[in-house]
């Protein structure tokens, strides 16, 4: 590994305020022979990337994880080491999925990634792709995710844990709500055993967590969402016939908080206003 960088595309006039995360990654074997291979990512306005002016080039397409992918290279020929090698554009999963909404969507997810190389020959250019995966887990939080965001719920423009409302809601003996106002998001992402993934379910609009110990379930789904601010429609259900139904609006900022001598900022939920039906 010689390099990683991360850098970050605004949102468009027509999407939510927030920067969508980007990276660039160099390996190199530099004590040998200086070979390198190199993987980009881009969200949107992307141009052709394997335009090369030398005469000296050639084409062919490959299949890859990410589908067919297209790439020139130079010298001619497909033996030997090739000075450079550069594939267009692919999409992954998240990018396919988003875009099938329609023509207009903009990923959030979503991901164009190029693949470029010197140094090395076509053979081990095409093993190095073919053997391309995703490092993350179904347990691990996805890239570019918010704070509090859960993977299992792809799915949702917004994904936070279910918990985290029912933390803001009374007990239905009680009746006094909301009860907690300001909820620490890099807490619940880091806890994993009281906010577990494993319940989580995307059902159409509403994010939803299973209670297994109850048969109960905890959901919400998006009502509005403007910039940083969200108003959403909670259920709650302890297992048996009753649900309990409120709309609650919030804003996730960033907040502060004493550490020992130093204090760390941290992204949290603030209760806006709770309104139950």
């Amino acid at each position: 590994m010689q390099r990683i960088d991360i850098t970050y595309d605004e949102a468009g006039p027509d999407e939510s305020k927030r920067q969508f995360p980007l990276y660039s990654i160099i390996y190199s074997n530099e004590p040998r022979n200086g070979a390198t291979f190199s993987i980009e990512s881009a969200r949107e306005g992307i141009g052709d990337r394997n335009i090369m002016e030398e005469e000296d080039t050639e084409e062919t397409e490959i299949q890859s994880p990410l589908g067919p992918m297209y790439f020139i290279y130079r010298p001619k020929g497909k033996n030997g080491r090739k000075d450079e090698i550069k594939a267009n554009w692919v999409s992954d999963a998240n990018m396919n999925a988003e875009k099938a909404k329609g023509p207009d969507s903009h990923p959030i997810l979503g991901r164009f990634h190029g693949f470029s190389a010197t140094g090395i020959t076509l053979a081990e250019f095409t093993k190095i792709i073919q053997s391309l995966h995703p490092i993350r887990t179904d347990n691990a939080p996805a890239v570019g995710s918010t704070p509090g965001v859960v993977p299992a719920a792809e799915a949702s423009a917004l994904k936070i844990h279910p918990r985290v409302f029912n933390m803001i809601d009374c007990w239905i003996s009680d009746s006094e709500s909301p009860v907690v106002t300001e909820i620490n998001l890099d807490a619940v992402e880091r806890n994993a055993n009281q906010f577990n993934g494993e319940g989580l379910k995307q059902d159409g609009d509403w994010l939803s967590y299973a209670i297994s110990d109850s048969g109960g379930f905890m959901r919400y789904r998006v009502v509005e969402s403007k910039g940083k601010h969200h108003k959403i429609e909670y259920q709650e259900n302890g297992g048996g016939t009753l649900t309990t139904s409120a709309t609650i609006e919030f804003d996730m900022n960033n907040g502060t908080f004493a550490e020992t001598a130093n204090r760390r900022r941290f992204a949290l939920v603030r209760v806006a206003s709770y309104n139950a039906k």
